[in-house]
């Protein structure tokens, strides 16, 4: 597969956790990721706009703080309008954005930005059910194509 999302390039740290079989690098987190994002997934505001082609819009802060319980680090949020932040992952100086690519032509900044926390974000009930709902998904996926 080829890869668009920001830093795919050297997204190569490893996962802490063997929660999910088969799923070691961002990159393998992706492509299971591309079989699961759908439009119950996608921020409510944003769901008539979601689509296979734009798959990874409105999955910014579910996926960051995923991303972050398979490989550690830290979740950032690049400012956006209305107050909202766009979520991304930082692990021991390597960044990247599994999602960026619903933003297509626009270039966002990952210098300087706040630090974002689960706690402020799952305040929310619907965003924690559907990263709730992202886990059980991946982890279902994952274990339908484990080899072992």
């Amino acid at each position: 597969m080829g890869y668009r999302f920001y830093g795919w390039e050297t997204a190569d740290v490893k996962a802490i956790t063997d929660e999910y079989k088969e799923i070691t690098t961002p990159h393998q987190l992706y492509d299971a990721l591309s079989h699961i994002w759908c439009e119950y997934t996608c921020a409510p505001r944003l769901r008539q706009e979601w689509s296979r082609e734009n798959m990874t819009l409105g999955q910014c802060s579910i996926t960051a703080f995923l991303v972050q319980d398979i490989f550690g680090g830290k979740v950032y949020g690049v400012p956006r309008q209305g107050g909202n932040f766009h979520c991304y992952n930082d692990v021991g100086g390597v960044i990247f954005d599994l999602t960026s690519e619903q933003f297509i032509d626009e270039v966002l900044s990952y210098e300087n930005n706040p630090e974002q926390f689960r706690e402020i974000h799952f305040a929310k009930e619907e965003k924690f059910r559907r990263y709730e709902y992202l886990k059980r998904a991946l982890k279902d996926y994952s274990d339908a194509h484990s080899i072992s």
